[in-house]
């Protein structure tokens, strides 16, 4: 990988590698140049935090999306799938062949709705909770070494951070979303 603390330009004049990292070219219209460096922490660090998980989902023929339903079917038991799709903001058909994998090699349970039997209501087995489990071990495993390297007020720094770089207009929603599941849990 290119070293991106290195000199803004080369001899030729051009834009060297820290320009990129640095964020010193505006971005097009803004009149604000692009925060490269903490757009490509970003890309790291999800590069990283999924890379854990995805050495083990491999070993089932399972992917990124495999891991998004276990992990929201496991914290919201009896989710309903039309939630799920518009959590996971994917089609019908994408959950379709994920979902049909997960119940057909028993991860997850699919039940009618005790008031309206269209209803698909989603569950994990003990087998689907215990790779869920995991998995999510896994990344906070990794989240904590960062927070012990951050110190005292890491975990909320973050969290106000992540939060505020959800959309307005849905923000509340995945507050509630993750409030209710954390409700659920200690229950």
């Amino acid at each position: 990988m290119a070293d991106i603390n290195s000199s803004a330009k080369d001899s030729g004049g051009k834009a060297g590698p820290a320009d990129v990292a640095g964020g010193d070219a505006a971005a097009p219209g803004s009149g604000k140049a692009p925060i490269w460096d903490i757009i490509e922490l970003l890309f790291f660090a999800y590069r990283d935090f999924v890379g854990d998980p995805d050495e083990v989902l491999a070993k089932f023929a399972f992917g990124r999306a495999h891991h998004r339903v276990l992990h929201f079917v496991n914290r919201h038991p009896g989710m309903k799938v039309a939630d799920l799709l518009d959590i996971l903001n994917i089609t019908k058909q994408s959950l379709g062949r994920v979902l049909k994998q997960l119940v057909d090699q028993g991860y997850v349970l699919q039940k009618e709705g005790d008031h309206d039997r269209r209803q698909r209501l989603l569950y994990v087995t003990a087998k689907g909770e215990a790779l869920s489990l995991k998995l999510a071990q896994l990344q906070t495993e990794r989240i904590e070494r960062a927070f012990g390297e951050l110190g005292p007020g890491a975990h909320d720094a973050a969290r106000r951070f992540l939060t505020a770089m959800i959309d307005n207009d849905n923000r509340e929603e995945v507050l509630r979303l993750i409030s209710r599941a954390e409700r659920v849990k200690r229950s």
